[in-house]
């Protein structure tokens, strides 16, 4: 009678059964890798291959994995100096692994080694001593720039991507470039300069950034190499580097083990593989989060604590937007933004980038037609209240003018209004100024400062000359009893209408007598409007006449063109 004993997984027999013999399985295998890859050479790569994929077929994939990647990472790390075309031999090796036995493989190797690297690279520039005992100083760090080696030329035989070289060179500059970092770019360079620039330019600019933006910190004790360095980068960068400078004295060994590579399909049975798009911060965290880049073997990590941290990030940045929205609507009602609509408006104006982007997200309002007047305002109120004049204003509305004739009308009325405000209570009509008590559209302005009445007035001056508006909303205006202050702001509107014809900017407005320019067919475009109606064309000239009589330069020679406009179109309305 057979007894059933207590059931062992198959992944924790082999130590019952014995470690000795397993342990003694492994040292013969390793041993016998080793004899293969000491032997081996371009001549005999093809029969190593054949060898080593008998024994992949005899023992456990993870043991010959490993086994090779240790005896390869050993072979090179552990000899003070070598010959490229050595550690090229053994990067068409991996290659060649690569495709025969499939992504594992090289992705086992490649981690292993950037590992490898890491590691001496911080020994190195810490100050701990070498593992094999190297006792001579220009020894010291060659195991760092043999594994830089290989990784280039695994880089050129496409067992990696650019992605990771890139991610290499970024963390040799991320910090102060020693002597020693500046020879591991150089063998970067030497290896692979043309294949970066060519599988991804952009990156290599940001590169060439990054490298000048480190050593402006250290520009005074700059040494030869780091400058041969930072020089070779450049030319890179712009294509202007002959091929064999970039080339190492491995390169004739290279382009026969490409061949050889490429001559592999036609004899085996090869896997078509890509490159390993992995990155520096892939391979750092394959513990903790996977390898993503093998089948079955990709763990995101705990995704409630990403989800966590995502939202945590979210909920800050939507704390800090509503912080500055918070802080702009205050400061919308201390200017007067009694409704809903006018914060809103208020808040996009003052958050936008610029003129462009201001009227893109006042599209996104979606306000009714109604609701567009308080557009108009809440700019008018803004730009007078505002220390100096402010053109983005201006560009703001004569943007939004081209999209609706509802904002010319609106725009009327404003200036009605603040002509009213000025004491020209007679402006608007009698059946306007009956409906005032009624009207609660209107911001409250107690007293209005010459600066609100200059920066309006440039504001008007813009619209007008630029057609976003005409004369013809001045029409009920009486020229002839103008009150003090309604008189200095006409005058200081056709001032700013004179300079606004002649520039191309509302920047350019500042200097009303230094305009060098003279158009008179711009000044002569906006004044024949005006003689469409007969009583604002005669008032024209009649405050034209008077305010300007004492004028020089621009002044004078615009207010004379505009005068001789008037008439000219007054002689021709009896006739009509």
């Amino acid at each position: 009678m057979l007894c059933a004993g207590r059931y062992i997984p198959p992944g924790l027999r082999r130590p019952t059964e014995g470690a000795d013999g397993t342990q003694e399985d492994v040292v013969k295998l390793t041993r016998q890798l080793k004899g293969l890859i000491n032997r081996m050479s371009e001549q005999n790569m093809s029969t190593v291959l054949d060898s080593i994929e008998e024994i992949y077929r005899k023992h456990r994939r993870h043991d010959v994995t490993s086994s090779l990647t240790t005896l390869i990472i050993d072979g090179i790390s552990s000899h003070a100096m070598l010959l490229d075309s050595f550690v090229v031999l053994h990067a068409a090796f991996v290659s060649s692994m690569h495709k025969l036995i499939g992504v594992e493989f090289a992705a086992f190797v490649v981690q292993n080694t950037v590992s490898s690297y890491e590691l001496h690279l911080q020994n190195y520039e810490s100050g701990v001593p070498s593992p094999h005992g190297s006792e001579k100083s220009e020894d010291l760090g060659k195991e760092c720039s043999n594994l830089i080696v290989l990784l280039s030329e695994l880089y050129n035989f496409q067992v990696i991507s650019c992605i990771l070289l890139y991610d290499i060179i970024r963390h040799l500059l991320s910090k102060e470039l020693s002597e020693f970092r500046v020879e591991l770019l150089l063998k970067i360079l030497r290896n692979s300069g043309q294949q970066l620039r060519q599988d991804d330019p952009s990156a290599l600019k940001d590169i060439v950034a990054l490298a000048q933006s480190s050593i402006a910190k250290q520009a005074d004790d700059l040494s030869s190499r780091t400058k041969f360095m930072i020089e070779t980068l450049t030319n890179l960068k712009n294509n202007k580097i002959k091929k064999n400078a970039t080339q190492h004295q491995g390169g004739d060994a290279v382009e026969r083990m490409k061949k050889f590579l490429s001559g592999l399909s036609k004899k085996r049975h090869v896997q078509a593989h890509e490159p390993l798009r992995v990155s520096l911060d892939d391979l750092r965290s394959a513990e903790t989060k996977g390898k993503w880049w093998l089948v079955g073997a990709a763990w995101g990590g705990d995704p409630l604590v990403d989800q966590q941290h995502d939202a945590s990030t979210k909920r800050t940045e939507a704390a800090v937007e509503d912080t500055s929205k918070t802080t702009l609507v205050k400061l919308a009602r201390q200017q007067g933004m009694n409704t809903d609509i006018r914060r809103s408006i208020f808040v996009v104006l003052m958050s936008s980038d610029d003129y462009l982007d201001a009227c893109e997200r006042l599209a996104q309002l979606n306000l009714s037609e109604v609701q567009q007047r308080e557009i108009v305002r809440v700019i008018l109120h803004c730009c007078g209240n505002e220390k100096s004049y402010n053109p983005y204003y201006s560009l703001v509305y004569q943007q939004l003018c081209q999209t609706a004739h509802s904002y010319k009308i609106t725009l009327q009325f404003c200036l009605w209004d603040f002509l009213r405000d000025l004491g020209e209570t007679n402006v608007g009509g009698a059946e306007v100024i009956k409906n005032l008590k009624d009207e609660d559209g209107r911001f409250e302005v107690k007293n209005i400062s010459s600066s609100r009445m200059k920066n309006v007035a440039k504001a008007y001056g813009w619209w007008i000359s630029k057609d976003c508006s005409s004369l013809t909303i001045l029409k009920p205006v009486d020229f002839t009893l103008l009150k003090p202050q309604p008189r200095k702001f006409l005058k200081e509107l056709f001032v700013q209408i004179f300079v606004a014809s002649q520039a191309s900017s509302p920047m350019l407005t500042n200097n009303s007598n230094e305009q060098s320019s003279r158009n008179r067919g711009a000044v002569e475009e906006i004044f024949m409007k005006a003689t469409k109606i007969e009583n604002l064309g005669l008032g024209l000239i009649f405050f034209l006449s008077h305010a300007f009589k004492e004028e020089e330069g621009l002044m004078k020679w615009a207010s004379t063109v505009a005068r001789e406009t008037l008439q000219t179109g007054m002689d021709a309305i009896p006739s009509l």
